[in-house]
């Protein structure tokens, strides 16, 4: 069944504040095998012109992925989360994230298609600091693969 096409444009609630911290950063750099000293020294990430630690690029995904759980979990949508794949991610930075951020994602569906029986779910996640400033927007694409017999 081809998800409701009048959910583009619904937006929902801002998540509860994730604080990011110098660790998870650390350890995500580790998982990811990024040695970038910005990751893990004060010092290093000062020498960039960074008040703190910053994070990988690509960290903020757990936190925006999170928050659009809302959108794959919303009944109303009718979306088959067993049959989903994730087709593709982007982010759109205003600064990186740092350690000590308190960062809240508020979630929008950009599109609902169908193509080759298969749903395709575009959601856009705009990631703000606790002061309300804009610091990354994630863009993510789920596809529903079209069920057998389809």
């Amino acid at each position: 069944m081809a998800l409701d096409q009048s959910f583009v444009g619904r937006t929902y609630p801002p998540t509860e504040p994730y604080e990011v911290g110098r660790e998870k950063i650390r350890e995500f750099a580790a998982a990811i095998g990024d040695t970038n000293p910005a990751y893990t020294d004060t010092e290093a990430a000062k020498a960039l012109g960074h008040p703190e630690v910053i994070a990988p690029p690509t960290f903020v995904f757990a936190i925006t992925f999170r928050a659009a759980g809302q959108v794959i979990e919303d009944p109303q949508l009718g979306l088959d989360y067993n049959r989903v794949v994730h087709g593709d991610q982007r982010f759109a930075y205003t600064r990186p994230v740092r350690s000590g951020d308190r960062l809240t994602v508020t979630s929008t569906i950009e599109a609902v298609r169908s193509m080759a029986g298969n749903d395709i779910l575009d959601i856009r996640g705009e990631v703000h600091d606790e002061a309300g400033e804009h610091v990354v927007t994630a863009f993510t694409k789920l596809v529903a693969r079209a069920a057998e017999g389809a």
